[in-house]
């Protein structure tokens, strides 16, 4: 009986535990499902775009007044790249040959070589510069024919350096220069005098003892070079007049002694003899003849004397 009152407990038990089971899963099904509490949001984080090295930076529009070129410029390797000072570059015979009325002027420069000389004075740190007076070909047609030929190496170099001042002078300055104005030739103020007289601040005229010249236009200048078209070729003295020739040495005579004069040949004996008796020179004319006229008185007097005597004598015999 006890054992039949025990099952029937678990087996209400039972009954009751599938009951609530049921009941609670049916409910949780049936009932709306409610959103949970949100939490108020958080700021979004910013995100980088994508690199990408190989990609450009997008060009933007320059600002007004700012200057998009480096003052630097930047090698690939990213090093920047030292900025070297170019040396000026002058070139006499360019300049010449652009004006296209100096190719006399021109040949000359080259064939003596001293355009290399002077291009390389403009480049000289501390040099004063160079003022060049410029021929033009009409100029040279001036000279005597062969004139330029005639010259030596040594000569043409000469009349170029003559045309070439070791200083730059500005047109307006010309007034500020000694006479006689030293060239590259030289110093010597007699044979390579160059003297410049200025008009008025502008006009210019030179004389060289030999030529007469202006200079008629600025073919280029800057604030080391200035060249001067002239309406003569500048000759020096040095080259118009001939050169000091040495005094010729006294030939010898042929066939041994040089011959003498009879005359000076008497009286060097004449001379000798003298010296050998006493060292007595020879007396002038008047002296000689004064000597004759007073032994010839004596000589009457010795004879008046011996006469009187003679006839003194006979008169006592």
């Amino acid at each position: 009986m006890k054992t039949q009152q025990s099952l029937f407990s678990a087996s209400v038990l039972l009954l009751a535990l599938t009951l609530f089971y049921f009941t609670t899963t049916i409910s949780a099904q049936l009932s709306p499902v409610q959103a949970p509490v949100a939490s108020p949001p958080a700021p979004p984080l910013p995100q980088s775009p994508p690199l990408s090295p190989l990609s450009p930076p997008a060009a933007t529009a320059p600002a007004p007044g700012f200057n998009t070129v480096p003052l630097v410029p930047v090698t690939p390797s990213g090093a920047p790249t030292p900025v070297v000072p170019k040396a000026p570059s002058i070139d006499i015979v360019q300049i010449l040959r652009k004006a296209k009325r100096f190719s006399v002027l021109i040949r000359l420069l080259k064939t003596t070589q001293l355009i290399n000389q002077l291009n390389s004075q403009l480049v000289t740190s501390g040099s004063g510069g160079l003022t060049f007076f410029a021929p033009e070909d009409s100029a040279f047609s001036k000279l005597k024919a062969g004139f330029l030929n005639s010259l030596s190496d040594r000569q043409k170099v000469e009349l170029l350096q003559f045309h070439t001042l070791s200083s730059f002078i500005s047109i307006s300055n010309f007034d500020t220069l000694t006479n006689p104005v030293q060239t590259q030739a030289g110093d010597d103020p007699k044979r390579l005098q160059l003297n410049v007289t200025t008009y008025g601040g502008s006009q210019v005229s030179m004389t060289t003892g030999a030529v007469n010249a202006t200079v008629t236009g600025t073919v280029y200048t800057d604030n080391k070079l200035a060249i001067y078209q002239v309406d003569k070729v500048l000759l020096p003295l040095d080259i118009v007049l001939p050169s000091k020739a040495p005094a010729p040495a006294p030939a010898a005579a042929k066939g041994g002694a040089p011959k003498t004069d009879k005359t000076k040949s008497s009286s060097s004996s004449d001379e000798g003899g003298d010296d050998s008796d006493g060292g007595n020179k020879a007396l002038p004319a008047e002296a000689s003849a004064a000597g004759s006229v007073s032994l010839n008185g004596e000589g009457m007097w010795v004879a008046l004397i011996l006469g009187v005597v003679a006839l003194v004598g006979e008169a006592m015999m």
